[in-house]
């Protein structure tokens, strides 16, 4: 997922996906664990969707929490 697709989601949106991507990662840190994970580079990629999401979502925070101060 890039950013440009992050920033195009809504906040509520960005929440339940980053809900999706946390059982997803815990799935596969349980897969690891067990020796049945296949795509190990998909452990790669979720971790760094889940950051992105939650970078987005801060900038987000920060902005509302500046326009409301203001």
């Amino acid at each position: 997922m890039r950013a440009e697709e992050v920033r195009a989601k809504t906040s509520d949106e960005l929440v339940d996906q980053l809900r999706d991507l946390k059982k997803e990662q815990f799935n596969l840190r349980f897969q690891r664990a067990t020796g049945q994970l296949e795509n190990t580079a998909r452990v790669r990629v979720i971790r760094r969707d889940i950051a992105r999401i939650k970078t987005i979502l801060g900038q987000r925070r920060a902005a509302e929490a500046a326009t409301s101060a203001e």
